[in-house]
């Protein structure tokens, strides 16, 4: 049995103003232990790291985007943060490649200490434009061990182009067991706008675990992409207008203390 797992669930959005907007969509994410992909990928026929596969995980995908080890990146963070986590699991939980695909609007980076305490978090953010942003954020001795870890950061990234920069971000995670829940709200300085909630339940990472996943989302990337535009639509028709558009951050991750 390995840490790394697939979550099949729904993904959830409810925006509050000036137009409220809902929207539901079942998909499956995949929880990566990092250190466990080189063997997965070879042990199973249907999933693939950095190689093609019907299922697969490229570290370029991520962060900087290039073909340093996605953990070493992580470490190099972390430790650029101040935080001394001395080589414990570095769990991330994203969409994978599929069929060659793929886009995350967010990862989850899951960081542990050596004896399985929750050290930090880190979001990944990607926009539609191309823009990538990350938050890392410490969590506390006293969240360390809670089922639910809330954490919180201003935007720093153009997002939604219905929404402006003049936000904050808070974050309700329930790290990856049976179950796993990331809950996103926006709030600007009139309060709550935006709620997004993925939840999803666990199964091991195996080749037939791939195929049902596959099966049940053949074309994932292709549904997500096609479906934030379909919504943006949705949006328009409803009266929205589109904010300007500003340039991504000057660095690529904020540091929250």
């Amino acid at each position: 049995m390995t840490a790394s797992g697939l979550y099949a669930g729904v993904t959830r959005h409810a925006r509050f103003r000036p137009r409220v907007h809902r929207l539901r969509y079942r998909l499956f994410m995949m929880l990566l232990d990092l250190d466990e992909a080189p063997a997965l990928s070879r042990n199973l026929k249907r999933f693939g790291h950095n190689r093609p596969a019907l299922m697969a995980f490229y570290d370029r995908d991520h962060l900087a985007g290039g073909d340093q080890p996605l953990r070493l990146q992580v470490e190099s963070e972390l430790t650029r943060a101040g935080l001394d986590l001395q080589g414990g699991p570095i769990r991330l939980l994203c969409m994978p490649r599929v069929l060659g695909f793929v886009f995350n609007p967010i990862s989850v980076y899951f960081c542990h200490h050596p004896d399985g305490r929750l050290g930090a978090v880190l979001y990944e953010v990607n926009n539609t434009f191309g823009q990538r942003h990350s938050y890392l954020i410490p969590v506390s001795k006293a969240d360390s061990g809670k089922n639910e870890i809330a954490q919180s950061c201003d935007k720093r990234l153009h997002v939604s182009p219905f929404m402006d920069m003049a936000m904050r971000y808070h974050f309700r995670v329930s790290p990856p067991g049976e179950t796993v829940r990331v809950i996103v709200d926006a709030h600007d300085a009139e309060g709550p706008k935006l709620a997004a909630c993925f939840r999803g339940e666990r199964a091991e990472l195996t080749d037939g675990a791939i195929l049902k996943c596959f099966f049940a989302h053949p074309f994932l990337a292709l549904a997500v992409v096609a479906g934030i535009h379909w919504e943006a639509i949705k949006l328009l028709r409803k009266g929205l207008r589109l904010k300007p558009s500003p340039p991504a951050p000057a660095t690529p991750i904020t540091v929250v203390r």
